[in-house]
């Protein structure tokens, strides 16, 4: 939002929220009916395309963000070396409004505008109209347009929410007010109404030139260089026609100079160019790929799971995971990014973060939850998994947190099985069950006496169980094998601590990933669940309540979080990738994986004094 809003700075369908495009359905309901009725002579193909035509710059500029926020990760050719945040996302998750915009407006001209429908497929006179049009007075007029912009009074009322964003991504170019927007059509439409009237329209001319606004403002704002220096080599006078990333990015960062639109032709004329232009161009070609020092392994949930990452829809992307209704109108392209994992087989980066001097990278697994459950899948994991182990070595980190890849014994023996294949790595492997225990102890309200330990009996399962004896609480398990599993991990030291009961009655229970549906549903009204697994179970009682997975608040200080950690809440992260983080912040130089752990309370000390804080309990947020 603009410092002082001014009028027209709402769009009129902001009301509507996510049910906006029901504006368009009787626009496309009349195009497909008239289409389908009316003689082949008598078809308007324009009014058709219109509907199909903004589909395709929805996917366009989906496409630029996904690879914005691959390449900005990676870190190679980056330009500002800045993290985005979660007011980012939030302020720019309306970007298709201008498409909504666009498409409203074609649809009117069409049907009110003299020659705008029936238009040809192709013809090449429109074409070259077009471009010169461009290159001229849209140009000139858009330069002088957004200097005004910048001028305290307009700058004040509208543009400033456009330069809120420092640090840009693609879709940050069409965050504007509503106002702009109309300015902005108005000076691209002279091209568009120019060759509808004069008879040289077509609707490929329409296409590509609104595919080549969205390109180069895409492009524009992308914050990394992707234009080869040999094309300015081959034909010098291009950097007078066509602006780079990084000339567009010192517009955000230094606001007075570099007002052109796509051609920096009038910021030489007019003496606007910011001085720096060139040496950030040729900086920005010269910069690596960044090396992490941590690396966070984690793997796809489930297959709709592909839009929660950073690099899949960042307004998703930045609440906490959960299944929507509308994401079955999506099954093609779930479908098509299944078969891509499959087919491309490879670990793949997802998201980087920066805390102290630490670079943290996560790196996704193409595999999804239930291939870990397969036996006939665990080679093919283990290898990926070993691969990327081996990858983080040759980049050099210092650790690796297992984080969802640490399965249990049966898949990789907590880890352990690639320190024994390779006794010389250097990157030290963690999977955070030393700082999962003291978290999940501090999850249970004080004053408990009695929990009941119920699902999978992991790593940590077995852990807190023995914490808990030694603190004195009682444990009850409903099932026979657990409790002879558990008092031989014991010894002599759970006395009469663990026990074995038939009763729902407890209200602190520690579920893993076996607890059923019917053992939930019996649970007494007050029950507070807390999951000792990665994953959390399903909620079924709304009497009852659930604490997250083992997590803790992330400080401030951790930058470049503008996504949700798969369900957790914003700025909170799973123990399994905060042990990696403090594991490297405090030098360790131990592997914590197999059946080995650290000393929990040192781990969980170095955690605090490093400012992640433990969540509050659901019962004491709601009392």
């Amino acid at each position: 939002m603009a410092s002082k809003p001014g009028i027209l700075t709402d769009w009129p369908w902001t009301p509507l929220g996510s049910f906006k495009y029901i504006i368009l359905v009787p626009w496309i309901v009349e195009s497909i009916y008239s289409f389908r009725v009316k003689d082949e002579k008598e078809r308007d193909f324009t009014n058709l395309y219109i509907f199909p035509l903004m589909l395709w710059r929805m996917l366009h500029s989906q496409l630029w963000i996904s690879l914005s926020r691959y390449r900005t990760a990676k870190g190679s050719n980056r330009i500002v070396d800045k993290g985005i945040e979660f007011d980012q996302v939030d302020r720019e998750r309306n970007w298709d409004d201008q498409i909504l915009f666009n498409a409203i407006l074609f649809y009117l001209g069409n049907k009110y505008i003299p020659g705008a429908s029936h238009l040809p497929f192709w013809k090449m006179d429109g074409l070259i109209i077009t471009m010169l049009l461009h290159a001229g007075p849209v140009e000139f007029l858009y330069y002088w347009l957004h200097r005004a912009l910048h001028h305290h009074y307009l700058y004040s009322r509208y543009h400033s929410h456009h330069h809120s964003s420092i640090v840009t991504e693609p879709i940050t170019s069409v965050i504007h007010p509503f106002a702009e927007h109309i300015a902005y059509f108005a000076l691209f439409a002279i091209p568009l109404l120019t060759i509808v009237v004069s008879g040289d329209g077509s609707i490929v001319a329409l296409a590509a030139y609104i595919t080549y606004v969205d390109l180069m403002n895409n492009m524009g704002h992308c914050n990394f260089e992707l234009i080869p220096r040999r094309l300015f080599f081959i034909f010098p006078p291009l950097k007078y026609l066509m602006y780079t990333p990084s000339f567009h990015s010192l517009h955000h960062t230094q606001f007075r100079t570099n007002y052109s639109l796509f051609m920096p032709i009038y910021d030489y004329i007019y003496g606007t160019m910011d001085k720096s232009s060139d040496n950030l161009y040729e900086n920005s070609l010269k910069r690596k790929e960044e090396s992490p020092n941590v690396v966070h392994l984690t793997h796809l949930t489930t297959p709709e799971s592909i839009y929660h990452l950073r690099l899949g829809f960042a307004s998703l992307a930045s609440k906490p995971y959960s299944s929507t209704c509308y994401f079955w109108l999506l099954w093609p392209v779930t479908l098509w990014s299944m078969m891509l994992t499959w087919i491309y087989g490879r670990t793949f980066l997802v998201e980087r973060n920066r805390f102290d001097k630490i670079r943290l990278q996560t790196w996704a697994i193409p595999k999804y939850k239930i291939q870990y459950r397969l036996k006939w899948q665990q080679e093919s994991i283990n290898n990926l998994i070993e691969e990327a182990i081996l990858e983080a070595e040759e980049k050099g980190a210092r650790v690796l947190s297992l984080g969802l890849m640490n399965q249990g014994e049966e898949l990789n023996r907590h880890g352990w099985l690639y320190v024994q294949k390779h006794p010389q790595l250097k990157v030290k492997l963690v999977d955070g069950s030393s700082l999962a225990v003291p978290v999940l102890l501090n999850s249970i309200p004080k004053g408990t006496t009695q929990v009941l330990l119920r699902g999978n009996l992991t790593k940590v399962a077995y852990a807190i169980a023995s914490a808990l004896c030694q603190k004195g609480i009682q444990i009850a398990v409903f099932h026979e094998e657990e409790y002879e599993k558990l008092n031989k991990s014991f010894g002599t030291k759970s006395e009469d601590k663990l026990v074995m009961s038939k009763s729902y009655s407890y209200k602190t229970w520690l579920v893993g990933d076996e607890l059923t549906e019917a053992e939930q549903r019996k649970a007494s009204k007050g029950t507070l669940f807390i999951p000792f697994s990665q994953f959390p179970p399903k909620k079924l009682r709304k009497d009852c309540f659930y604490h997250t997975t083992p997590a803790m608040q992330t400080p401030m200080a951790l930058e470049n979080v503008d996504s949700c950690e798969n369900w957790l809440p914003r700025r909170v992260m799973s123990v399994w990738r905060i042990a990696g983080l403090v594991h490297a912040l405090e030098g360790w130089e131990e592997h914590e994986c197999g059946y080995t752990m650290s000393n929990i309370e040192k781990v969980w000390e170095a955690s605090l004094k490093h400012g992640f804080q433990p969540l509050r309990v659901p019962t004491q947020s709601k009392s």
